[in-house]
């Protein structure tokens, strides 16, 4: 299974003045997987120590922040010798020993070596969040998310078909529509849990696919009674349980009175926020116009809330394959809910964006997603088939003389005036569209 981080891991090696790295994500997205892979594949050994009820690891952590003392605990932990420009050091886990975190100040500023330090932890989000010290300027990292649709085709088999919309040879994409189109529908069912992933590649089952899935929900409700607050886990699993809800509404703006009648944003804020550091939501902030920089024009009480991964969606909503596959009379407005879920994934894990939206003061007017890239506004308008129509996104378009604005939709590639249609299943050619746009 190839993963497109490895290769920010590479430069993050290749670099001379790296810090140790810190790797964030919600929990099974790979982040294991990813540091041992790249240990295996790009250094001569790898010391993996994983903190998760390592009581020899508090201990060590316990004392002083000598480095050398540190590494011979690390060393006999792993069982490898560690030579500093050679060996990739894993910290797995590393919120379970908030003393290990703050640690790694003290590898960058030892002056005698870079040292090669990947750091992750599932929970690592609430960890900082709760006031753990964490070494502020000493340590770079990155955000791990479930697989995009390009690197699904990848694990698929699909590399020619990912290399026509790497090339952007758009005539050669349509003629094999139907193919993407195929694959697409059936990332929408599987998503890119990598458990997932691989329970669909020996046999295409679905049926096991969703059993994975059910099971990771189930890991994740039980990581609240586990890791929130108290008082706060009724409040999370209402959130929780109400994303479905919240995304099949027309306008899916949040609205906390769905969760519970004459619920307040205060009652909710820290199990959204809860929700959010562990890397199960993403949340996507209203822009009242479409200026740059976007987020100095953020309405901050108003946002949307989408889940980790489209396929995790799917399963909280028991939506059989047939139906997502096939497609069904009555299964048509929850299929732009998982429209809209699949392109905020690919937004941020595939281009590195940070979405909002935006809605008009007084009209039903919206645009899906707004998004700021090389110092332009690009308005991205979502829809689950083929229809054309983009009223909305005209107007935005005009109303913030921007250059053009995106549809993405089922239907072909085309360039119109100030329009792009740029098909759901190429959406990760988006920087590259815009940028050629004159």
């Amino acid at each position: 299974m190839k993963r497109y981080a490895i290769n920010r891991l590479q430069e993050w090696k290749e670099d001379p003045y790296r810090l140790p790295m810190i790797i964030r994500g919600a929990r099974q997205v790979g982040k294991t997987w990813l540091m041992q892979e790249f240990g295996r594949t790009a250094f001569e050994q790898c010391a993996y120590i994983n903190f998760d009820r390592n009581e020899r690891m508090q201990n060590l952590f316990s004392g002083d922040f000598d480095v050398d003392r540190i590494l011979r605990g690390l060393a006999i932990e792993s069982g490898v010798e560690i030579d500093p420009e050679n060996t990739l050091i894993i910290l797995d886990e590393i919120q379970e020993v908030p003393a290990a975190l703050q640690s790694l100040k003290y590898f960058c500023e030892d002056s005698r070596h870079r040292y090669y330090i990947l750091a992750a932890g599932s929970l690592l989000g609430i960890a900082m969040h709760e006031g753990t010290s964490f070494p502020v300027g000493k340590v770079d990292s990155m955000e791990l998310y479930p697989l995009s649709f390009t690197e699904f085709l990848s694990a698929t088999g699909n590399e020619q078909l990912l290399g026509l919309l790497e090339q952007q040879d758009f005539e050669m994409v349509t003629a094999f529509r139907d193919k993407y189109i195929d694959l697409l529908r059936t990332y929408y069912f599987v998503g890119g849990m990598p458990a997932a992933v691989n329970a669909y590649l020996p046999k295409q089952s679905l049926t096991a696919v969703r059993r994975v899935q059910k099971r990771l929900i189930s890991d994740y409700e039980q990581d609240f009674s586990k890791h929130a607050p108290t008082a706060v886990i009724p409040r999370i699993r209402m959130v929780w349980d109400g994303i479905p809800s919240q995304l099949a509404k027309e306008n899916k703006k949040f609205i906390y009175s769905v969760l519970r009648e004459g619920a307040r944003a205060k009652d909710f804020e820290l199990a959204i926020q809860w929700l959010i550091d562990c890397g199960l939501c993403c949340k996507v902030g209203r822009v009242t116009k479409g200026a740059v920089p976007l987020k100095a024009y953020q309405d901050i009480p108003a946002f949307k809330l989408y889940l980790v991964d489209v396929g995790l969606l799917a399963a909280m909503t028991d939506l059989d394959a047939k139906t997502l596959l096939k497609g069904n009379a009555i299964f048509t407005e929850f299929k732009g809910a998982l429209t809209e879920q699949y392109v905020c994934q690919q937004l941020v894990s595939d281009l590195g964006a940070t979405p909002y939206y935006w809605s008009a003061e007084n009209s039903s007017g919206e645009v899906d997603f707004v998004l700021q890239h090389s110092g332009n506004v690009i308005p991205l308008e979502v829809k689950a088939e083929e229809n054309l129509q983009a009223k909305s996104l005209k107007h935005f378009v005009a109303g913030n003389e921007l250059p053009f604005g995106v549809r993405t939709s089922m239907s072909d590639y085309r360039r119109q005036e100030k329009l792009i249609n740029l098909p759901l299943y190429a959406l990760s050619q988006l920087w590259e569209v815009c940028d050629t746009f004159n």
